[in-house]
């Protein structure tokens, strides 16, 4: 598993803190991660006026070369994501295979709204979460991050490490997690 190699989609209008905390939390980790633009070109402006340069465009990407596929949210990112459609067939192609997918913020309407909650437990942003409810998702509003199944979702820009953590502990287990917890410094109050 340490071998994995993770992408991270950056749309325009992307919550640059989600993503890039993913980023930095799984190079310390040593898990391979690319990030992977839906723009135009490589270069994508976050929400919050950030420009950031992606490792690959999503058209030069072979997603399904990825071992798990990873959604920021921020608005209009999350329509922005929902609406490539090589990152939603990978989407799709991953949740039939049972590999692992994860959301964070907004995103995690995406997978509802393409079926791919439903009956299954998950969290995001409370801005969507019923968007998660109406199609048929166990919406546990109160947890920063929640595991089901292929499925790791998480809430917003604060639970951003959280959920980060929750990537690296599905590949390297709990012992990393700590590990890292005492690199970057991280208060469990």
């Amino acid at each position: 598993m340490a071998e994995a190699t993770v992408a991270v989609f950056l749309a325009p209008g992307c919550e640059e803190i989600e993503a890039l905390t993913v980023v930095d939390i799984l190079y310390r980790a040593g898990i391979a991660c690319e990030t992977v633009s839906v723009a135009e070109g490589r270069e994508v402006t976050s929400s919050h006026g950030v420009t950031v340069v992606a490792n690959k465009h999503v058209a030069d990407a072979d997603l399904d070369a990825y071992d798990m596929l990873v959604l920021p949210g921020g608005i209009p990112g999350t329509p922005n994501l929902h609406a490539c459609k090589p990152l939603m067939d990978a989407v799709h192609a991953f949740a039939a295979a049972g590999r692992p997918l994860s959301a964070i913020c907004a995103a995690p309407s995406i997978f509802a709204e393409e079926g791919l909650l439903e009956g299954r437990r998950a969290t995001s942003n409370p801005g969507f979460q019923h968007v998660l409810a109406e199609h048929g998702t166990s919406v546990f509003a109160d947890e920063p991050v929640v595991v089901d199944g292929n499925f790791i979702t998480s809430q917003g820009m604060g639970t951003a490490i959280d959920f980060a953590l929750e990537i690296v502990r599905h590949y390297k287990g709990d012992d990393e997690v700590a590990r890292l917890k005492g690199a970057v410094v991280y208060w469990e109050r």
